[in-house]
């Protein structure tokens, strides 16, 4: 082991530190984050979602020679879960990358490599059946073929039916989603004048009222304030999220003196039909949230589904994200016509080894954690 490698903390001790850090940010939710910490210690997937701030210290240590790659404006926390869909201005579905909390430049590698290392991890918790191999092929080729091609977003209208299916599988039915809105809490706390007034911006036309709730979701952000706007509208439930957004674990990572956000800039560049709903803030982003306009999770997915298809378009995604960088394309596709040699599967199991060890230590040690604050 080298000794820059040995001189990193554990991931208790380095958990700790980044709390500390992003709470000077946010005002971190304290059960939130208890949460957070359980859950990490339950499975390996939740813990590699939850922990891309030690992604971030590992990736220069045991990648060297790929963290030295081109640099792209990056989502840095990419990984098979990061992915929904929304509505564009014309109704129409859409499909693609939709968290970019972690966006700051980097290599391009990083997020084929922390993509593909979630897909074998997904392989190994049984909730992906197809093989290391072909999953990485799939994620790489994908990848391939969209930056070639110059990318192209996915309509999911008169093309990629078997997607939309997918997306608007039976897990996703409108009566569980509002049942599960319903149920959030009474939001306690104070609200920035701002984001109401941009939650009220959000709204259509003039919603008379409506209730602030809370809500627990996402693992990598899991602790900062989420608020909910919660109303009804010619008989039927709508609502708006705010969320807060701390700096991305790349700043602190690396020891940067800045708290820039850069998540409204990769949106706004990214070969992409954007979602009309999304805004940013100062340090908040508002959304709708719908059935038809979330993340899609793993274990949702229906039994019938074409998984290779389904990684290789979340390589041209990734693709599609990076081509919003023009002036790196170039050195992009120069640097990849010379990886060969397995060269992103290599790393993707490296890099998977030292989360799986990290994750270890964390069961035996996590109750030692201290309070950040």
């Amino acid at each position: 082991m080298s000794e820059k490698k040995r001189d990193l903390p554990d991931i208790v001790r380095a958990t700790a530190e980044f709390e500390k850090w992003a709470s000077r940010h946010v005002h971190m939710v304290e059960s939130d984050v208890k949460l957070k910490h359980q859950s990490m210690a339950n499975a390996a997937f939740p813990f590699f979602r939850a922990t891309f701030y030690r992604w971030a210290q590992w990736w220069p240590l045991i990648c060297p020679h790929l963290a030295r790659a081109p640099q792209v404006l990056a989502v840095g926390d990419l990984h098979v879960e990061n992915f929904g869909t929304w509505r564009d201005l014309e109704g129409r579905l859409i499909w693609g990358v939709n968290d970019f909390d972690e966006a700051w430049p980097a290599s391009y590698a990083v997020d084929l490599v922390r993509l593909v290392s979630s897909c074998y991890l997904a392989i190994e918790e049984e909730h992906l059946a197809i093989t290391r191999k072909k999953a990485c092929r799939a994620v790489e080729q994908g990848y391939r073929d969209s930056l070639a091609r110059g990318g192209a977003p996915f309509v999911l209208a008169e093309h990629h039916r078997w997607l939309r299916l997918l997306a608007l599988n039976k897990l996703r039915d409108p009566v569980l989603f509002w049942k599960k809105i319903n149920s959030c809490s009474r939001f306690k706390g104070h609200i920035p004048k701002d984001v109401v007034r941009l939650l009220d911006a959000s709204m259509p036309l003039r919603v008379p009222e409506y209730e602030f709730k809370s809500r627990i979701a996402g693992l990598g952000s899991l602790g900062h304030p989420r608020v909910l706007a919660l109303a009804e509208w010619h008989g039927a439930h709508i609502v708006r999220e705010a969320k807060q957004l701390t700096p991305s674990a790349w700043i602190w990572a690396r020891h940067l003196h800045t708290d820039e956000i850069l998540s409204r800039k990769l949106v706004a560049i990214a070969v992409r039909i954007r979602d009309p709903h999304v805004h940013f803030a100062d340090h908040w982003i508002v959304r709708r949230l719908a059935p038809d306009c979330c993340h899609i999770e793993i274990s949702s997915l229906p039994e019938e589904r074409d998984e290779e298809k389904l990684l290789y378009y979340m390589g041209w995604e990734t693709a599609n994200i990076h081509l919003g960088s023009r002036k790196a394309i170039a050195a992009v596709r120069r640097d990849l016509a010379v990886r060969r040699d397995r060269w992103l599967h290599k790393a993707a199991k490296a890099m998977l080894k030292a989360t799986l060890e990290d994750w270890k230590v964390w069961r035996r040690k996590s109750g030692s954690l201290a309070s950040p604050h």
